[in-house]
């Protein structure tokens, strides 16, 4: 929220600056996002009064002025300007001046003669609207010269920024922030005027009824308004709007704006026309009402909604937005006022169904004080009669079903200072207290707080001990050593075994990469997804930002490939990335959570092929204790090469898929090299996991090593091979070692040499050749016959 730091000071006096005031404020738990001061960039531009002019004797479209800038001497300033006059009064930029855009000004020569500045337009000033302008700054001849240009012009504005946390909707106000600043400075502030006359000839409860048909509305009050002269603001509230963010529009409804940011209560203005029934009815819509709101849209509303209605037909949406026809126009005379209270969840959840948020919705969905709806109807027709546009009807409608009382909180002196480590007195939290306007009462070591309903943060004594420590000063709370100790809390399973993996692919020498979990609809051709796969069948966002973030991912394939194709187009030729994310399958029931399955993604290019790919995935295996897994060809995934592509089953649970990228993937993501990609559930992997080590000690006998290479139909697998190995040496083979897969000349058409170290070893004795050769042979026998494999003779 943007507070000027002018219009806090009329009703707080400020004696220090914006930044000072910042910092004060933050230190006092008011959190200051940015001091903006406009007109910071100007430096060493003052007001100067042209003596006389001059030609210059050298170039004929040039003059030659003496300035008085309230100086020992008068200034002498060379210029092309032809709009000004001897007498006049305008903007000097001295030796050593700063302009906007970091334009210096330095004395110097123009065409032979000294030249001590330059006189300044609007635009280099950096002060000049959407029109254009020519010529010279000329200011009003009573300007005292010398002065600082922006003390002239109030160019040196300071306007604090606030971050309003969402249990202080108090502070989304001029004045909630005039409070905490009287509080932080240790001084008073004032209300402002909430005087008005009115019209006794003619009362509102006559002329109108309020009816409330739902819980929903809090409150609902309406003060009514006749002789309307719909016109501009004046110029202090347009200012005053406009530093705080808000457009102008007209004297009406920038009153309505004006309440809303110096009081905190939002309030709409309805053409009293528009109520033709004279009957204000606060209701549910129907379902599949169709309502059009001023920002001309037409909303679908459904029976949650609350609306504001002329009888049965809705005029605005309670708490949200008023309706296109009920809005204030130049021939309107005559103004209902309307000031409520909504139920803050509802108008969230709706604000949010209709992607339509405002700064009234803003306020409302925090729980603003149902009590603020009269102080803010007293202000609205004060400020009708200060800008003279309209005569206040006497009387006023309030509809206030249950009203909020204050609470009483009673709290020891010595627990808040035994819970804050001070020694401050009960007579001093007491002042801290009422400083804040929580009016305290003392009784023996008791503090007795009566909290004002604008305090909804405010229910237990903890909170009490915060609004003390936070006046007395944070920074004034002497260190102490704790006399307890805490213990952190242990990490889940799931927890443990992500740090692991992620270590895992450090190591590795993988680089870890987030990408979002929602998506566009657009990825599944870019992955070449068949139509009727039922990864297309998605969870879609009630609300996205955009199309490109309106489901949620199926497959992280898309994300991976986003981050190759960056980095491939910043010329990385060396990338190695994983990701650890999510992806989400909607369920049968559709009122049921789609179910989220936790994946790792690795990818990579450059200086790589797929037994590089398969060793980082052996790794993490390896190091989650992964054991009877086996690896099978996969041949109908469309993201990966169809030759060069395995599954990871884990027993018969398929784990995951790794291998080549598919060529046509690549060429889709503009990738022009091999890459490599892998998807690992790692639920399936964790449930799989023991991570438990047991020791187990050196051999003490020496393993026989025995290498073969074979010959076998290029259709059978490495895994086959490997399986059958295994399961023909029995408990004698110790390892199985592939180190050479060839195709070439010497090898026949269709086939391939494969190429294995096998390590014998007996944990028991020393193996003789004749024990080794017997399950060697044993071992090519079984891949003869179940493989059909053949020992290479050369």
């Amino acid at each position: 929220m943007k507070v000027p730091v002018y219009w806090l000071k009329d009703y707080i006096n400020i004696d220090i600056n914006g930044k000072e005031l910042g910092d004060r404020l933050t230190l006092s738990g008011s959190k200051v996002e940015e001091v903006i001061i406009s007109g910071d960039e100007i430096k060493n531009v003052v007001t100067g009064k042209i003596v006389k002019i001059e030609p210059h004797p050298d170039a004929e479209k040039l003059v030659i002025c003496q300035l008085d800038v309230a100086a020992e001497e008068l200034v002498q300033i060379v210029t092309g300007a032809n709009n000004m006059k001897e007498g006049d009064t305008v903007p000097v930029a001295l030796h050593g001046a700063i302009l906007p855009n970091d334009l210096k000004i330095k004395k110097g020569k123009l065409r032979g003669v000294v030249s001590n500045g330059m006189m300044c337009s609007e635009e280099e000033l950096g002060i000049a609207g959407d029109e254009p302008v020519h010529g010279l700054m000329i200011l009003d001849p009573k300007t005292p010269l010398g002065k600082d240009i922006k003390d002239v012009l109030g160019l040196n504005k300071e306007v604090i920024d606030f971050e309003i946390t969402s249990n202080r909707p108090d502070c989304l106000s001029v004045i909630g922030i005039a409070r905490e600043t009287a509080a932080t400075l240790g001084t008073s502030f004032k209300m402002p005027n909430l005087k008005y006359s009115v019209a006794k000839d003619k009362n509102i409860n006559d002329e109108l009824k309020v009816t409330i048909n739902d819980s929903l509305c809090r409150r609902y009050l309406a003060r009514g308004v006749r002789n309307v002269k719909v016109a501009p603001s004046p110029a202090w509230m347009q200012e005053r709007l406009l530093d705080a963010g808000v457009r102008p529009i007209n004297n009406i409804v920038d009153i309505t704006n004006f309440v809303m940011l110096e009081l905190g209560q939002p309030m709409h203005a309805f053409d009293k026309r528009e109520i033709s029934s004279n009957h204000i009815v606060i209701e549910r819509a129907k379902a599949g009402e169709k309502f059009t709101t001023l920002d001309e849209l037409e909303r679908n509303l459904d029976d949650t909604m609350l609306c504001i209605k002329n009888g049965e037909t809705t005029i605005a949406l309670a708490g949200i937005m008023g309706g296109l026809d009920s809005e204030i126009k130049e021939d309107t005379t005559e103004v209902i006022f309307e000031f409520a209270n909504f139920d803050g969840t509802n108008i969230r959840v709706n604000s949010k169904k209709l992607n339509l948020r405002t700064e009234a919705s803003s306020r409302f969905e925090k729980d603003i004080d149902p009590n603020l709806a009269l102080l803010a109807a007293d202000r609205a027709c004060s400020l009708i009669e200060e800008l003279g546009c309209g005569e206040i009807i006497d009387g006023t409608i309030d509809v206030y079903p249950e009203i909020k009382e204050e609470k009483e909180l009673k709290v020891s002196s010595s627990w808040v200072n035994k819970f804050l480590g001070t020694q401050i007195s009960s007579e001093d939290m007491k002042k801290f207290l009422d400083r804040l306007e929580l009016n305290t009462s003392i009784n023996g070591d008791e503090l007795i707080i009566k909290v004002p309903t604008f305090r909804i943060d405010i229910d237990i004594k903890e909170d009490i001990a915060e609004e003390i420590a936070r006046i007395y000063g944070y920074n004034n709370i002497p260190m102490t050593i704790s006399t307890s100790t805490t213990e952190r809390e242990p990490k889940y399973r799931k927890e443990r075994l992500d740090d692991l993996v992620i270590e895992t692919l450090l190591s590795s020498g993988i680089n870890q990469s987030i990408s979002y979990s929602f998506v566009s609809p657009k990825v599944f051709d870019e992955i070449n997804l068949p139509k009727d796969s039922v990864l297309r069948n998605v969870v879609k966002i009630k609300n996205p930002l955009g199309e490109d973030y309106s489901i949620m991912r199926t497959t992280t394939i898309p994300s991976m490939m986003e981050s190759l194709k960056r980095n491939y187009s910043r010329n990385n030729s060396y990338v190695r990335l994983f990701e650890i994310g999510r992806t989400y399958i909607p369920n049968e029931n559709e009122n049921a959570l789609p179910k989220e399955n936790n994946i790792l993604t690795i990818g990579m290019y450059g200086e790589c092929d797929y037994l590089d790919l398969k060793g980082v995935v052996e790794n993490i295996l390896d190091a989650l204790g992964v054991v009877k897994t086996s690896l099978v060809r996969e041949i109908d995934n469309v993201c990966y090469h169809p030759g060069k592509t395995a599954a990871l089953l884990v027993g018969k649970q398929k784990a995951g898929v790794f291998g080549e990228i598919h060529p046509d993937l690549l060429d889709n993501y503009g990738i022009d090299t091999l890459g490599y990609m892998a998807e690992l559930n790692l639920d399936v992997l964790y449930e799989a996991s023991n991570t438990i080590k047991a020791y187990k000690p050196l051999p003490k006998f020496p393993a026989v090593t025995r290498d073969i290479a074979l010959l076998v139909d290029d259709s059978v697998l490495v895994g086959e091979i490997e399986d059958t190995i295994v399961k023909a040496g029995g408990s004698l083979v110790e390892k199985v070692t592939l180190f050479d897969i060839y195709k070439g000349k010497q090898i026949p058409e269709g086939k391939k040499s494969i190429a294995y170290a096998i390590a014998y070893r007996d944990e028991n004795k020393t193996l003789t050749d004749k024990e080794v050769n017997k399950v060697h042979d044993k071992i090519l026998r079984s891949l003869e016959y179940k493989l059909g494999a053949q020992l290479r003779d050369n």
